[in-house]
């Protein structure tokens, strides 16, 4: 079984920078995916961004200029840097870690961007 614990989620400015982390722990294999969805009211979950083990990535087209992914291995931690944050980016960001027997979510975080 795998843990996620997410942090750094906060209330922010439009404008405004956050970067959310991630730690797993646990029974983690090697080789595996991690990233972060979100799941703003009244929506479904959405893609944020993905890193593989070997940090290729992959983003949402509305956060593409703005977020970066990154992950420690060392630390099994995933970072996910949010810059020029916008309204509709208020959401629960969720952490997950996908690897060869299933694919794991953290509880969750709130980030809200409200002047």
């Amino acid at each position: 079984q795998v843990q996620l614990v997410e942090s750094g989620g906060d209330l922010v400015q439009p404008g405004g920078s956050l970067r959310l982390s991630c730690v797993a722990s646990g029974s983690i294999y090697g080789h595996n995916s991690m990233g972060w969805y979100r799941q703003a009211p009244g929506k479904g979950r959405e893609l944020v961004a993905k890193i593989t083990y070997y940090g290729g990535t992959n983003y949402a087209d509305s956060v593409k200029d703005r977020f970066s992914i990154s992950r420690d291995n060392t630390k099994n931690t995933v970072y996910l840097q949010m810059n020029s944050l916008k309204p509709e980016d208020t959401a629960v960001y969720y952490c997950i870690l996908s690897d060869i027997q299933a694919t794991y979510w953290g509880q969750g975080t709130q980030v809200t961007v409200s002047s």
